[in-house]
């Protein structure tokens, strides 16, 4: 037998490691929708809507152009991704609500970043669990701040200063994140993040990222991993949709 070559053992190991994987990520979808529709009483009605005129749009199209053949399936199938995307957004929309105002919120949403971002969670902290998180991307090193204001603005001065002396002209952006003036919502976080300009390069996020981690280490109370204990569970979810 060729060095290296998977047995036949091993191949079918894997194969139902990814059966198991499968039937987990159904088996969330189907509790996330369970959990939601009960929550969201327009959650049936929207998704079935898709459906119904997805499918009716199509079959009258199918009907004028005589391919009601290839048409209505086309139809059926873009309602059920309609469907799908409906569910998503509702799904996450109510994770954001319940979300909001708990600590460890905003350290949440960033683990979630999709892209080249660099995300340090937790580099200071009060033991009233407010909390300065930095993250590193394209556009430079931006700082996060989560909890009380009046107390969030000397930690993030405190950050800010520290990181200067340690990135040079690398732009450094300060956020807090709440619904006030000047402030970011959660929610609106992420879309916030990627809507910063990109003012350096790959390479440099990995230099300024190996600069930064001798600040990773700190002293206080330890933050929550999420803002509620299914917070884990959420994160399979949406991943799972955003598969489909």
């Amino acid at each position: 037998m060729a060095a290296g070559k998977p047995t036949k053992e091993a191949k079918a190991a894997a194969k139902a490691a990814r059966k198991q994987q499968s039937k987990e990520r159904r088996q969330q979808l189907w509790q996330a929708f369970q959990m939601q529709r009960k929550e969201d009483k327009l959650l049936l009605p929207l998704m079935i809507g898709a459906l119904v005129l997805s499918t009716a749009v199509f079959v009258v199209l199918g009907l004028v152009f005589g391919l009601s053949w290839f048409l209505t399936p086309l139809g059926i199938l873009l309602g059920v991704l309609l469907a799908f995307i409906i569910f998503g957004r509702r799904v996450q929309k109510n994770v954001y609500a319940k979300a909001e105002g708990q600590a460890g919120a905003a350290a949440w949403v960033l683990d979630n970043l999709q892209g080249k971002w660099r995300v340090t969670n937790g580099i200071a902290a009060t033991t009233q669990l407010d909390a300065v998180h930095r993250v590193v991307g394209l556009p430079g090193v931006i700082l996060i701040g989560e909890g009380a204001p009046q107390r969030l603005k000397p930690l993030l001065a405190q950050e800010k200063k520290r990181t200067a002396r340690l990135v040079g002209d690398t732009p450094i952006y300060d956020i807090v994140i709440g619904n006030e003036d000047g402030q970011i919502a959660l929610k609106n976080l992420q879309r916030h993040l990627t809507k910063l300009p990109r003012n350096i390069d790959a390479k440099r996020i990995d230099l300024i990222e190996g600069r930064l981690a001798a600040l990773n280490s700190r002293s206080g109370p330890a933050l929550p991993k999420g803002p509620m204990p299914a917070g884990a569970k959420m994160r399979g979810v949406q991943r799972t949709i955003r598969r489909r």
